[in-house]
């Protein structure tokens, strides 16, 4: 796929609050179409963007799903280290009403002179709103169940003009400067009065893509009408469903759980993150992905540096 028309997603950090020697906290970078997008931004995210070749610069918006210090303790270190790197222009940072009581003050003492401009933009967790929207892609969010205020992010590409049939278009002598009307849906009238349909001039683009982030919440069908049909899931999956119990105490997705609503969503591929610290190795894991496998065969571990083209 031409790098112009990509929509990627890299995972930077995929462990859940303990850091461990597998794994760092939660961030991932959404890449559309060139622009990129972090999404959550734990310890140690600076040195996954650097080890994973991911250009900071680049970062214009940045998502955080709650304010539990695995999906934010990055930040205040990113946003100094793009001041003292001269960065210009602004970066928006989308988070829960309660970020800047909290964040505010550490801005204020490490990040005192930026070379760029900060936004901060809240956003409701009780209800899905739209909270980006460039034209071309829109980001809504998605009210989650955890411990404290938290949402997912849903990243949906939107309608794309219609394939022009350019030998068509040139057989009728129709002007360039009309290609476009006919991309967006217009049909052709020919001189002598003859309506030339659109469908004999283009054909269908490719459906839009979807990605849903899902870290963290509880097993909840609340969700289920927002990830339908999505191209990729992210849902984390911190637990065995042996310790679901301890999954709902703690506001947290069993792997089984994680792979039924995928199922039950219908979407293209599932990715499963935020793994317990108690997951030593790459066996333990595994019995994750294989529960999983069970329910959703199309799924995935996440794991740092995996790269996702939808």
């Amino acid at each position: 796929m031409k790098k112009v028309d990509r929509f990627g997603v890299k995972i930077l950090g995929c462990g859940s609050a303990k850091p461990t020697l597998r794994h760092l906290p939660s961030s991932q970078v959404v890449d559309f179409r060139g622009n990129l997008f972090l999404v959550d931004c734990g310890e140690g995210t600076q040195r996954s963007l650097l080890k994973w070749h991911v250009s900071q610069a680049k970062i214009g918006h940045i998502f955080l799903s709650h304010l539990h210090a695995d999906h934010c303790l990055g930040l205040v270190g990113l946003i100094s280290t793009l001041g003292l790197g001269q960065r210009q222009g602004t970066v928006v940072i989308h988070a829960e009403p309660d970020f800047e009581r909290v964040f505010g003050p550490q801005f204020d003492y490490f990040c005192p002179q930026l070379s760029m401009e900060l936004k901060i933009q809240q956003h409701p967790t009780a209800h899905s709103s739209v909270i980006y929207d460039d034209g071309s892609l829109t980001v809504k969010t998605i009210p989650l169940r955890h411990r404290v205020p938290t949402t997912g992010f849903l990243f949906e590409e939107k309608p794309r003009l219609r394939h022009l049939n350019i030998e068509r278009a040139r057989e009728l002598s129709i002007p360039v400067a009309y290609y476009n009307a006919i991309k967006a849906g217009a049909d052709w009238t020919l001189e002598n009065g003859v309506t030339v349909p659109n469908g004999e001039l283009t054909t269908d683009p490719a459906p839009p893509r979807r990605y849903a982030y899902v870290s963290d919440t509880a097993c909840t069908e609340s969700i289920l009408p927002l990830i339908q049909g999505v191209d990729l899931l992210y849902h984390e999956a911190t637990y065995l469903d042996k310790d679901r119990d301890k999954a709902m105490l703690r506001g947290h997705t069993t792997a089984l759980q994680a792979a039924s609503l995928a199922r039950k969503a219908g979407v293209g591929h599932l990715v499963i993150g935020h793994f317990s610290s108690s997951l030593h190795s790459a066996d333990d894991e595994k019995l994750l992905l294989d529960e999983a496998q069970t329910v959703f065969p199309d799924t995935l571990l996440a794991d740092e540096g995996l790269d996702i083209e939808l």
